[in-house]
């Protein structure tokens, strides 16, 4: 689980570069697919924040 969580935390990172447009064509590529995501990069950082969390819960020995 702490993969997933930190592959969406690159991915949070990529989104709210490409949102600020610092990342040339490939950012203007990112944001035409996921729209949702450039404008609120939040939602996918919280996502992260919550894989985080669930691998901290279920790995509790």
């Amino acid at each position: 689980m702490y993969y997933v969580a930190a592959a969406l935390l690159v991915l949070s990172g990529l989104f709210y570069s490409a949102s600020h447009h610092e990342l040339g064509q490939f950012g203007t590529n990112m944001c035409s697919y996921g729209s949702a995501f450039c404008d609120n990069p939040l939602i996918v950082f919280s996502g992260a924040a919550l894989a985080a969390a669930w691998g901290m819960f279920v790995s509790i020995k």
